[in-house]
């Protein structure tokens, strides 16, 4: 199972013949595609037709959802530091999706070059 990011899910749902896209597509037929409540809202907000609600509807059927507990807040809040402390300035929203797939124990699917600076931070939490 892994967490996957937005950037991985809106290559997806493309229909994007990317190495992203390829990949969410094996993970969402093997169903080992997940996702947390922050990469749900950041889909919704960005859905613009039937077509799009009607898709993205039937993937939250389908797509195990992996809460952002207190835990993962937490993690949020130990990996902002972190970063804070490396120098790097990345996206909140990057940050709390990445420490939710720290809390659930899962790797973590994208391709937002953010994730590339946060993952070697959230590796020494």
């Amino acid at each position: 199972m892994k967490l996957v990011d937005t950037s991985s899910w809106i290559e997806y749902l493309r229909n994007s013949e990317s190495e992203a896209g390829n990949r969410v597509e094996e993970l969402v037929l093997t169903a080992d595609a997940g996702w947390c409540d922050l990469t749900a809202v950041e889909l919704w907000h960005g859905v613009r037709g039937g077509r799009e609600k009607r898709d993205l509807a039937d993937l939250e059927r389908e797509v195990a959802l992996f809460p952002v507990d207190a835990d993962a807040w937490q993690k949020a809040r130990k990996l902002a530091v972190g970063c804070r402390d490396a120098g790097l300035t990345v996206p909140v929203a990057d940050i709390v999706i990445a420490a939710a797939a720290l809390r659930h124990g899962l790797e973590l699917e994208h391709c937002d070059r953010h994730f590339d600076k946060i993952l070697p931070v959230a590796a020494r939490l």
